[in-house]
């Protein structure tokens, strides 16, 4: 990411580049609208080959817009949904999931090839030991892999990456020497400006992993984080649980902020009176980022981006278990039974808050968040295409653990740690 920008963390030349600040607030925080965004990559849909952008926020009864970005011959997924407080938003979100995708799919910086062993003393290399884990494959350094050139954010050393973890070419059959380690789009993000793109990404990888730590926390602990909704006085957020109520719908909160430090929030949201001839089960949506605000109301619409990708049947690997609509009916129900009437401690003042004023406070915080937690290793690979100029990055921190629901992961150290206290 050198090329765009001075990395956070590292030591400023005399004449740093500008700061870059944000001109659009509303619900998120970015270098230009998202009317402008859409606009801008418009041109590049066809290329990108995105055939479709559904607006199908009205077959829900909530009223947050949701849009599907279809995108047929994708090597992962071919349906991208977007939310916002706007429709505009929306498309925006759903766009450039799609387009991170497609460029994620189709890396064309060099690869090299070689095991642990025979990498790391000619090459700087990530730290391995830390990167998520499955039980497909047993890991070892003498295991041949394929790896991509990134940077890290702290000191800007070049940083070689396993490509399994950059790349989401999910087509068969997989690259050779794949299954060691867990393959997600977590962290891969794009952005009207390199640091958009960063800030996103830092942000989906201390999400997810602070989703984990919360998913194995004992129950007592879980029920003192569930979050006091009246407490919140963030306007957007306001706006979209106003309406979630007027649709009868049931929202819980709860506070997943991990010893990062960088506010992150769950919401799951299910019908009052869930209705067997339309089940739909408890949908969860995370959301990080370091203003508060904004990382509450992407936890709060995602969920409600899930309930649509639901009814939609964009994806029906969302469906709880996986199972049809007699579960989904039971698991509302059950959800409604033990959550509806429990109480709430947590206050929203009781979170961290950082809204910089630039693009440039955000990531530099981010990054001393993670460094102040023992992350010391915070590696970007930029995928950024110079023939369509939109910032895509992908970035991958060991130490931190992916979500929890990943088939065949193995948890790491914080998972392990967070297993033993409860267990202590």
């Amino acid at each position: 990411m050198s090329s765009h920008h001075d990395s956070p963390g590292a030591d400023r030349p005399s004449s740093p580049a500008p700061a870059v600040p944000k001109q659009f607030m509303a619900g998120t925080h970015r270098t230009i609208s998202p009317e402008e965004t859409v606009a801008r990559v418009r041109p590049f849909l066809p290329i990108l080959g995105i055939t479709r952008i559904a607006d199908v926020t009205g077959l829900d009864n909530i009223g947050v817009p949701v849009v599907m970005v279809i995108r047929p011959n994708s090597r992962s997924i071919s349906v991208s949904p977007g939310k916002g407080l706007t429709l505009d938003a929306a498309r925006a979100s759903g766009v450039m999931e799609s387009i991170e995708h497609w460029h994620a799919e189709r890396i064309l910086q060099p690869l090299k090839l070689g095991s642990v062993n025979e990498m790391r003393f000619g090459h700087c290399l990530l730290d391995v030991g830390g990167l998520p884990r499955l039980s497909v494959q047993r890991f070892h350094d003498n295991l041949c892999l394929h790896w991509v050139l990134g940077e890290n954010l702290v000191g800007s050393a070049p940083t070689w990456v396993p490509f399994e973890v950059v790349h989401t070419n999910y087509s068969l059959p997989l690259i050779a020497a794949s299954g060691a380690f867990v393959m997600s789009s977590n962290g891969l993000a794009s952005g009207n400006h390199p640091l958009e793109a960063l800030s996103h990404a830092i942000c989906e990888l201390v999400e997810r992993d602070a989703a984990t730590l919360w998913h194995l926390s004992g129950k007592e602990m879980k029920r003192r984080t569930r979050l006091d909704l009246s407490t919140v006085d963030d306007l957007g957020c306001r706006e979209v649980l106003g309406r979630i109520e007027r649709a009868d719908v049931l929202a819980g909160v709860w506070d997943l902020t991990s010893d990062i430090g960088i506010p992150t929030y769950c919401c799951t949201l299910v019908d009052r009176e869930p209705n067997p001839a339309r089940p739909i089960a408890p949908m969860i949506g995370f959301g990080c980022h370091p203003a508060r605000g904004i990382a509450l109301l992407r936890a709060i619409t995602e969920a409600a981006q899930c309930r649509l990708t639901v009814i939609t049947g964009a994806r029906d690997d969302v469906r709880a278990r996986g199972n049809g609509p007699e579960e989904d009916l039971c698991a509302a129900q059950r959800f409604v039974s033990e959550h509806g009437a429990e109480p709430a401690e947590r206050a929203f003042s009781d979170a961290p808050d950082h809204a910089g004023v630039t693009l440039d406070d955000d990531v530099a915080w981010e990054v001393d968040r993670l460094r102040a937690a023992g992350l010391h290793e915070i590696v970007a690979v930029d995928l950024t295409r110079p023939e369509l100029r939109i910032p895509v990055v992908r970035v991958v921190i060991p130490g931190l653990e992916p979500l929890y629901d990943i088939p065949g992961y193995i948890p790491g150290t914080r998972a392990q740690r967070r297993l033993a206290e409860r267990t202590s």
